[in-house]
């Protein structure tokens, strides 16, 4: 179990993580059908820098400051890694007009107009959320928030692994390979024990938090189905850009709740 967390955070994030005596290959890509069940708690521990952001910079920032702060340390903990799936899969899936070719620009290093613009638009979005969060609801209630999403938007992030077949046979998608059903049920509810003790400690009634829960993991099915018409799959962009439309999704609805029932 602690080498599937090692590897989880390792491979999620890029927050410092020793080499260990027992790892055979540490820098080697993962085994997803092992170490998926860890992923609920790797997300909190990649996600807790940013929380800790929105406790400390609310003491001396307005809610908007601090909100970009909190994305600032997110991106800096993880390394763009879903930020940049959501730009390739915009580029690709907006710009090319064969199979082939839209894989071909989401491999390419570059970033376009429809990155660049899906990169906006993403950290606009989740910037002003979590200002309107922040002032709604307080700091600390909003840091409990950002934590209780973290393991859901990265359970939505391997839907595509789980649902599409790999759009390239010979991708890193491919080569990590994917948890069986059984394991990612099981994960899957470890996930929402873990955001439904969050959410609930964060204040939110019994009924909000079941209307959150399947929120991200609808928002996620457009893209699944534009994956499967336009590159007859899967990739590891999609599976990132899956973790950003759920992640958005759920900071949505807790706005909305929110401003609802102040």
């Amino acid at each position: 179990m602690l080498s599937a967390l090692i590897d989880c955070i390792r491979f999620y994030s890029r927050l410092p993580v020793p080499v260990f005596a027992f790892e055979k290959d540490p820098h080697g890509l993962p085994h997803f059908p092992h170490i998926v069940r860890m992923l609920p708690l790797a997300s909190l521990i990649i996600t807790l820098p940013a929380a800790v952001v929105i406790v400390l910079a609310d003491w001396f920032w307005s809610p908007l400051v601090t909100a970009s702060l909190t994305l600032t340390m997110s991106v800096l903990s993880t390394g763009a890694f879903h930020e940049d799936g959501l730009a390739d899969v915009a580029d690709g899936l907006g710009g090319g007009q064969t199979v082939a070719r839209r894989l071909e620009i989401m491999t390419d290093s570059r970033i376009g107009t429809y990155g660049g613009a899906a990169l906006v638009l993403s950290f606009l979005l989740r910037i002003t959320v979590l200002a309107d969060l922040i002032d709604a609801l307080g700091a600390t209630e909003t840091a409990l928030l950002v934590l209780a999403i973290a393991p859901l938007s990265r359970m939505a992030g391997l839907l595509p692994l789980m649902l599409l077949a790999n759009a390239k046979p010979d991708g890193k998608a491919a080569a990590v390979g994917r948890p069986d059903g059984t394991t990612y049920l099981a994960t899957l509810a470890f996930a929402l024990l873990l955001s439904g003790a969050l959410l609930w400690w964060a204040g939110c009634e019994v009924e909000t938090i079941l209307l959150v829960w399947p929120i991200g993991f609808i928002a996620v099915m457009p893209l699944l189905l534009m994956a499967r018409r336009l590159i007859g799959g899967q990739t590891g962009d999609v599976a990132g850009a899956a973790q950003q439309i759920a992640e958005m999704a759920f900071l949505l609805t807790l706005s909305a709740c929110a401003n609802w029932t102040s």
